[in-house]
Order: C-alpha cells, then structure tokens, then sequence
C-alpha cells in the first residue's frame, strides 16, 4: 500500500490480510513525539487491520510535533492552547475521509488510538463527529470539552465503543483528570470504565496486551 499525498504526513502499515475494504486504525501520538512512536504498536495488533500513524502539525524545537502549543510559563500555571486544538481536531477529521478515500478503507471500521495528547485530541474528534468513528483507545490522556464541537450533546454516541486506561503514577497528566471520563462518557450514552496501572505516563505491558484483546473484539 503506496503512501499518498494527504494533508497531515503519516505512515502505514498495510493490511496482512487482504480485503476490498480493512478496517482502519488511525494512531495520534503525544506531545514532543511522531509518527513513529505509537507506531511501534503496529506489528503486535490485529493482522486486518490498515494501520495509519500521523504525524502532528506543529513542529516543536529542536524535534517532535504537537496538536497544539502548550504554554509552560503562563501566569496560571501551564496553559493549552484549545484555538490550536480545534483546528487539529477538524485536521484530524478531515483527514479520517481524505484517508478512507485515498487507500479504500472501511468507513464503517474506524478506530482512533491515542496517547497523551493524542488522546486527548481522539476523544474530541469522537465526540465532535460521532458518525466518522467507531472505537477510540485513549491511553493516559483526558476529555478536554472546551476543543469539543458546539452541540455534541445532541448527537448520537451510542455506536461509539471506548477504551481507556491511565497510569495511577502519572506525573505528567493527573489521574484524576482522567477519571472523570467514565462519567462524561455515560452522560452521552457511552458505558466505559477506566483501566489504572501502576505505571507513570506510558504504557505498561498488560495495560498493551488488555486493549489488544478490546481491540480484537470490536473490530
């Protein structure tokens, strides 16, 4: 499967098993990484899967990206830029149709998988335009519901499936802000819960091998 020429740059990893039209996984890494991160992943999920990691659009210096600026010295503390956000989020969805056009992928088999800030800019897009995805895996991240979509709460949610999970450690985002998902989810017709590890900002090993096992049941 040839890389095209979309709007946001990416890697892919083609389906293992042919179909006229796979499933597809779109990956959103943290901030400070790239594209190739998350993509570390790729050989260890699902074989039918199109796998598609994407690179943010806000270069950082001296290296990486990010969905949008965050301001360590402001007066308040740290502060997110959510203009930015936005304009990533709708980045993000047009790039979903860009994608299921340009490599013939299942439009109806959408996942999103994020980390940190990637999460965080899955679960906006998720919410924001329901109808494009169907599964989100939000790995040590949270719902940020000023970069959601005005009027999300009148649309249907209820054919998105979430997985989410967070390390009881995390020095980088709270805990605490992550266990507020569930509950924000529930009020739109999304029943989750949210998996803790005894890890730090990252991934740990079983908290890989649970959503691999989400994964394959809702694909």
């Amino acid at each position: 499967m040839q890389t095209q020429s979309l709007s946001l740059h990416h890697i892919i990893r083609a389906p293992k098993v042919t179909s006229d039209q796979p499933p597809v996984l779109f990956m959103f890494h943290g901030y400070g990484s790239d594209e190739n991160d998350l993509f570390s992943f790729a050989s260890e999920l699902p074989d039918e899967l199109c796998i598609i990691s994407v690179r943010a659009p806000y270069p950082m210096q001296p290296y990486g990206n990010a969905w949008y600026a965050i301001y360590f010295d402001a007066a308040d503390g740290k502060f997110s830029d959510d203009k930015q956000a936005v304009l990533s989020r709708d980045a993000i969805a047009n790039f979903i149709d860009e994608a299921i056009t340009a490599y013939n992928l299942n439009s109806s088999n959408v996942t999103l998988l994020g980390f940190s800030q990637g999460t965080i800019l899955s679960y906006a897009v998720a919410l924001s335009y329901p109808e494009k995805v169907n599964n989100v895996i939000a790995l040590s991240g949270y719902i940020n519901e000023a970069i959601i979509a005005n009027g999300y709460e009148n649309k249907d949610h209820t054919n998105l499936n979430v997985y989410c999970s967070h390390g009881s450690v995390d020095q980088v985002i709270p805990i605490d802000w992550a266990r507020k998902a569930p509950d924000f989810l529930s009020s739109v017709g999304i029943k989750t819960s949210l998996q803790e590890f005894p890890v730090g900002h990252g991934v740990a090993p079983q908290n890989f091998y649970q959503l691999k096992e989400w994964l394959k049941e809702k694909l």
